[in-house]
């Protein structure tokens, strides 16, 4: 009666096994489903992206708006019925660096000082 109980408990782990560890066993399906989740995630971001890309290029198609937009804020431009105003700040801004390199170094004489 031992000897079968033994038996009986060994065929039952060795069916078993492939249920778990096997090609299709529960822990392989566990990572598939984790990478299943992680590639959706990664089509939803690059399906917005597209999203907006193709809006980007239906309203390069459709109308001068988003093309006036783009030579303004890329390339600078302006109309030829308006003034262009470039407003520069004098005030000196002191960094670190500049401080550092305008500094006399310690020796008492005067360093030559490279531009970056």
């Amino acid at each position: 009666m031992r000897l079968l109980t033994v038996a009986l408990i060994g065929v039952i782990v060795l069916l078993q096994n492939p249920l778990w560890f096997g090609k299709g066993g529960w822990l392989r399906v566990h990572d598939l489903e984790t990478q299943v989740a992680a590639q959706r995630e990664v089509n939803s971001g690059l399906r917005s992206r597209n999203d907006a890309l193709m809006a980007e290029v239906r309203d390069l198609k459709q109308g001068y708006d988003a093309i006036e937009e783009r030579a303004r804020a890329e390339l600078g431009m302006i109309r030829n019925d308006e003034v262009f105003f470039q407003v520069l700040d004098t005030s000196p801004q002191v960094t670190a660096a500049t401080a550092h390199e305008t500094a006399p170094a310690s020796s008492g004489t005067p360093q030559p000082v490279t531009p970056r």
